[in-house]
């Protein structure tokens, strides 16, 4: 593999960075020299052009040039260097309250000096709190910026604690200059490499750009410095799918063929018929499953729309041909939900089934691995502790994962290996009720094979969802007084007030305390992420048999919960919250014939994306749009959990900014796998060395 950008050459080999600056620049995932050329600015400054004191503005940050007529010590509770600059157009002052000998032997009456910082407003005079600055030979002096570099813009790089701007710079501008001895080698095909800049021009560019650039289009990814980048790491993304999808293609798995023994009955069993659009999903499930390599499919549905059930017939396909399936979801509420319906559904049918959670006894705990083992439990349900070491199966043949954005790729790696069996690899089957808008899925789902239950069951009704300040509390306790007269259920939903699953119990207690005095005639109960499992389960199952009129609960009722005689939710302080959360939330309404209402109660004043927000969930009840409009307020990383699920953390591209050339670089990654590999591999190396650990996830 050809090392383009010093690719593997540690930063510690690198001219003034030592062990401990080593560790800072890891903490921003920097490890190598190539690391650090593709650590970009987030924007840039202009410190080459001044302004005349005179024409300042407070709050902006710009340089001043000046003669210095007088500089002084004061001792205002602490000692400060003071130093008064002046212009044709007037005087500024220069406040530094750290300073060294040096400088105060320096910055003396006379000295002309170039002075960049925030302006703000003085006693006497505006000001600048420690100034970068330089001093200048004399007045006319313009051959250097603050960097001492010629007439070129400053960039500003993300950085930590202890990292200063200047060490980035510094750093950054040593690896160019080993790179001007050693110009980089192109890998992307010629054909391609033809429509971009050279890559050592690029980078120039972007880490030193002349004051003659275009700065916006830089910030913006419009220049073609940057859009090389883009390109460039869309491409390896997209690769490392396919390279990815190849190699499952390229595993063994045993066919399973329905033969409708259990399948029959079960569908005969049900109170409704499956959607269309469920028997449309479960028919590519099963057109899947009869091939002799391994299923890879994600099915998307909106809250509500019968995944579960999707879930269910798979695992009949699996259980009929004689092997086991497994579950994993991410909480032990959801979990617990999933073995009611999957019990209540399999037992009749002469299915074992059973649950593992990390809460139960060790003697539990041994009992279930046991029969896993010997192949008693046909099915097994639970949190990530079905993919401890202790779990072997006998012959697992599907793997299903429900929210599989919360777990991480290693425990899907782990889950799938379990079923390889003489190298015959299990099926998997993915879940998700947060949908991904289909640009950005055909990037980040490459590898997979996508269906997308698009019909809601017959008779649900669309929620009516209000925005209402926290001042109007009476008004919102009477309607939830109203609505349990009318024998329907509410939920409460009491959100996260700090990351504290105790601070949040607490701050539910206190409203069951209130409401319990507001409303005495009804039966309050409480549910939240600090009870114990089996207390919070009794709970659960009395609110969904009709004992509880208002439960009180934190988010851990996001998912998991189906309870169709609740019609009325009211999300506190719902401004806390992002929009992919209060569409799961508000999913647990609206699942039976009643018109069903959500009230998103804030507190005042409301930031314009927290006002974006909530004006999406009053509009719509597409999780679709919703999950468009949340990428484009918050971002893909945030709404994927990027790390967690192994998709890229991608260094350059911005999926909201860059969406429009997807095509454009699929058609470009088919071109690049089949007629140049080796500029493939050597994309993917560039942009996601470790990728190779995730090959099967």
């Amino acid at each position: 593999m050809i090392n383009r950008l010093f690719d593997h050459l540690p930063l510690i080999k690198l001219t003034g960075i030592g062990a401990s600056l080593e560790k800072k620049f890891n903490t921003l995932g920097i490890y190598t020299a190539k690391d650090l050329l593709l650590h970009f600015p987030l924007r840039y400054e202009d410190r080459a052009s001044s302004c005349a004191i005179g024409d300042v503005t407070i709050g902006e940050f710009t340089t001043i040039e000046g003669i210095i007529i007088k500089s002084e010590l004061t001792f205002n509770r602490r000692q400060m260097l003071i130093c008064y600059v002046q212009d044709d157009s007037g005087i500024a002052i220069l406040r530094f309250i750290h300073f060294t000998a040096g400088m105060k032997a320096s910055l003396i009456k006379g000295k002309w000096i170039s002075a960049y910082g925030e302006i703000k407003r003085g006693k006497n005079h505006l000001e600048i709190i420690h100034p970068q600055f330089k001093l200048k030979a004399n007045r006319d002096d313009k051959c250097t910026t603050l960097d001492g570099d010629q007439e070129r813009y400053t960039p500003i790089y993300p950085t930590t604690y202890g990292l200063s701007q200047a060490i980035i710079r510094r750093s950054i501008m040593a690896v160019l200059l080993l790179l001007k001895n050693n110009p980089p080698a192109e890998i992307l095909p010629p054909q391609l490499a033809s429509h971009f800049l050279p890559i050592l021009d690029c980078l120039n560019t972007i880490h030193n750009p002349p004051i003659s650039t275009q700065i916006t289009q830089l910030e913006s990814g419009e220049h073609p410095a940057i859009k090389r980048f883009i390109f460039e790491e869309l491409i390896a993304y997209h690769l490392s799918m396919l390279m990815i999808k190849k190699h499952n293609q390229n595993q063994r798995s045993h066919p399973f063929y329905p033969s409708q023994r259990l399948i029959k009955p079960f569908l005969s069993s049900l109170p409704f018929t499956p959607t269309r659009a469920q028997q449309r999903v479960v028919q590519d499930i099963y057109q899947d499953m009869t091939k002799a390599v391994p299923m890879m499919r994600l099915i998307q549905g909106d809250v509500g729309s019968g995944k579960t059930l999707v879930a269910a017939l798979a695992a009949l396909n699996a259980i009929e041909n004689g092997n086991q399936v497994v579950l994993m979801a991410p909480t032990e509420i959801l979990a617990e939900q999933h073995y009611n319906n999957f019990n209540n559904w399999f037992t009749p049918l002469g299915i074992s089934l059973e649950w593992l959670s990390g809460r139960l006894t060790a003697k539990n705990k041994q009992l279930r691995y046991e029969r896993i083992k010997n192949g008693e439990i046909t099915m097994l349900i639970g949190t990530h502790a079905v993919f401890v070491d202790k779990v072997e199966f006998a012959s697992l043949g599907l793997v299903i994962i429900d929210e599989q954005h919360r777990f991480g790729v290693n425990q899907r790696l782990t889950l799938w290996e379990k079923g390889i069996k003489n190298n015959f690899h299990p099926h998997q089957l993915i879940m998700t009720a947060t949908p991904i808008p289909r640009t950005l899925a055909m990037t980040v789902y490459a590898d997979l094979d996508v269906s997308i239950i698009d019909e809601l069951p017959p008779g649900r009704t669309p929620i009516t969802t209000v925005v209402i300040p926290n001042t109007r509390r009476d008004e919102i306790i009477e309607r939830v007084n109203q609505a349990c007269l009318d024998n329907r259920q509410v939920y409460w939903v009491c959100t996260l007030v700090e990351e504290s699953e105790t601070l949040d119990a607490q701050a539910a207690e206190i409203l069951v305390e209130e409401l319990q005095q507001r409303l005495p005639h009804l039966n309050i109960a409480l549910v939240h992420g600090k009870m114990k499992s089996d207390l919070k389960q009794s709970v659960m199952q009395d609110f969904k048999a009709g004992m509880i009129q208002l439960l009180v609960a934190t988010t851990v009722i996001e998912v998991g919960v189906d309870v169709p005689n609740a019609s009325l939710m009211i999300i506190e302080n719902a401004e806390r919250l992002g929009l992919a959360q209060l569409h799961q939330l508000r999913g647990r309404v609206g699942r039976g014939t009643a018109v069903s209402h959500c009230v998103l109660m804030y507190q005042a004043p409301l930031s314009k994306v927290a006002q974006a927000r909530m004006k999406v969930m009053r509009e719509s009840n597409d999780g679709f749009v919703i999950a468009q409009k949340d990428l484009e307020l918050r971002g893909s990383g945030e709404i994927l959990g990027t790390r967690q699920m192994g998709v890229a953390n991608f260094k350059v591209v911005d999926l909201i900014r860059d969406q429009h050339l997807i095509s454009e670089v699929q058609q470009a990654s088919y071109d690049i796998q089949k007629n140049h590999p080796q500029s493939a591999a050597q994309l993917v190396d560039c942009w996601l060395p470790n990728r190779e650990k995730y090959i099967n996830a």
